[in-house]
């Protein structure tokens, strides 16, 4: 393992958290931008909503996939290689995607952004854990979340203007200077930092990319088809991959995931909290520029601008709880937040479909207070229970955490839309108040999901000290 960083100036930790805060606020303005043109890109190919959700979806699907691989592949082969390959990767395929001739296409290069997106968020964590001392954990940390909030605040409202202006193919060439900017100060500051040596688990790996991206599609078939033959086949193949996956890591001499990681509550009940509170934050993502374009008739820009408050929210929230955690602990401030999500949640589902925009912008101010307080402490924790060597595994946990929760956050939504709302209304290009009232009827079901996922999140975080004692 190569030790941390323990001895240089204070100018070049701050640079190194420069550098992966910039390439880390690529992937949420993506995201972000994404969710905010989704109506407008349904539109564009005269899709539906079940087809035109494979916009987002492929991309967590094979994002989520392959983190942990690519955690792993830090360890061995250098966090910095991983980070500077994943930067370039994500600035091509964005042009990929901005030039995409139909949705299918799109659909395709958005898997390959997913790809670069795995290598650009297995890492960071890995590379700050080993660059700073555990007693500012909490405050890097929250700092690092906050750049994050600042990419999907500034991924809305800039979506929104872009769309409007240029169309919505436009979205995707924002990733350019950022890009290209990240890259080259990153290639000049990044240490070379990296796990022990060893060699690459390839069955393993296979396992387990197999098994969750079997399961993710499962879960996206079940959405749109009900439990038919082939969502029960891929469910079934999930399972045996997974399975095999386990039995993989158990003989292997050098385990992708070494599953004793898992003895420690901090770092599985973490992962798990992370993951419940990320299909949280997806649902309230994926649904919320619906309920803003189709039952509020706003323009995408109005629809960027409004959501841009969750994300600033999260972004003035998170240095402060990580801040905060270094001196309290995490369970206290982890159980906290989620539980403020839920409450959020809940609020979203009790207020009227009425033409306000205000409740709708405090319902996001409050979700992103309960999220900030939420996500340092805990990743704080989950990193902290981290061995140095497996730093790359554990903070690529993190991410299959996130990814994962991403795709069934957006899927469950989906879900629940299709269980309550007519499908003839959930295609209808337009609404008319009765169309509209039963739309809205169907996003307050997926609001109280929503507020279920984050009050499980609480528990488990709760879960965590009761274990530790």
């Amino acid at each position: 393992m190569t030790p941390e960083l323990a001895g240089p100036d204070p100018s070049r930790r701050r640079a190194i958290l420069a550098a992966v805060m910039l390439g880390s606020i690529l992937g949420p303005i993506d995201a972000s931008v994404v969710n905010v043109v989704l109506p407008t890109i349904a539109r564009s190919f005269s899709a539906s909503l079940a087809a035109a959700q494979w916009v987002p979806m492929v991309y967590l699907v094979t994002a989520g996939s392959l983190v942990l691989f690519f955690g792993r592949l830090g360890d061995l082969w250098g966090y910095r290689r991983v980070f500077l390959f994943g930067l370039l990767g994500f600035v091509a395929t964005s042009v990929l995607c901005a030039g995409a001739p139909t949705l299918h296409a799109l659909v395709g290069f958005r898997a390959l952004q997913g790809l670069a997106a795995g290598m650009t968020s297995s890492v960071p964590l890995a590379i700050l854990t080993g660059t700073y001392p555990a007693a500012d954990r909490g405050r890097v940390i929250g700092l690092f979340a906050g750049s994050i909030s600042v990419g999907l605040a500034v991924g809305p409202s800039l979506g929104g203007f872009l769309a409007a202006a240029f169309g919505w193919r436009a979205v995707f060439l924002v990733n350019l200077p950022v890009g290209l900017a990240a890259f080259a100060f990153a290639r000049r500051v990044l240490p070379d930092l990296r796990g022990e040596p060893g060699r690459i688990d390839v069955p393993g790996a296979l396992a387990v990319l197999g098994a969750l991206s079997t399961f993710l599609l499962s879960v996206n078939r079940i959405q749109q088809y009900g439990v038919d033959a082939v969502a029960a086949a891929l469910l079934a193949a999930a399972g045996l991959l997974g399975a095999a996956f386990v039995a993989i890591e158990r003989q292997a001499p050098q385990p992708l995931l070494d599953l004793g990681l898992f003895r420690s509550a901090a770092l599985g009940l973490g992962c798990l909290a992370a993951l419940l509170n990320f299909m949280a934050q997806y649902v309230v993502v994926f649904v919320t520029p619906f309920f803003l374009s189709r039952v509020l008739h706003e323009g995408p820009a109005r629809v960027g601008l409004v959501l841009t408050a969750f994300p600033l929210t999260v972004f003035a929230v998170a240095p402060f709880a990580g801040a905060l955690s270094d001196r309290i602990g995490t369970v206290a401030l982890a159980a906290g937040g989620s539980s403020v999500c839920a409450m959020a949640c809940l609020l979203f589902a009790a207020r009227p479909g009425d033409g306000a925009i205000l409740p709708v912008i405090l319902c996001l101010v409050v979700f992103g207070l309960g999220t900030g307080t939420f996500q340092s402490p805990n990743n704080s924790a989950v990193m902290g229970a981290a061995p140095r060597e497996h730093l790359g595994v554990v903070s690529s946990l993190l991410g299959t955490s996130r990814s994962v929760g991403m795709v069934l956050g957006v899927a469950a939504a989906g879900a629940v839309l299709y269980a309550a709302v007519p499908v003839g209304v959930l295609n209808s290009p337009e609404l008319g108040p009765v169309e509209a009232a039963a739309f809205f009827a169907g996003l307050r079901w997926a609001y109280a999901a929503a507020a279920l996922f984050a009050a499980a999140s609480a528990l488990l975080s709760v879960g965590r000290r009761r274990s530790a004692g």
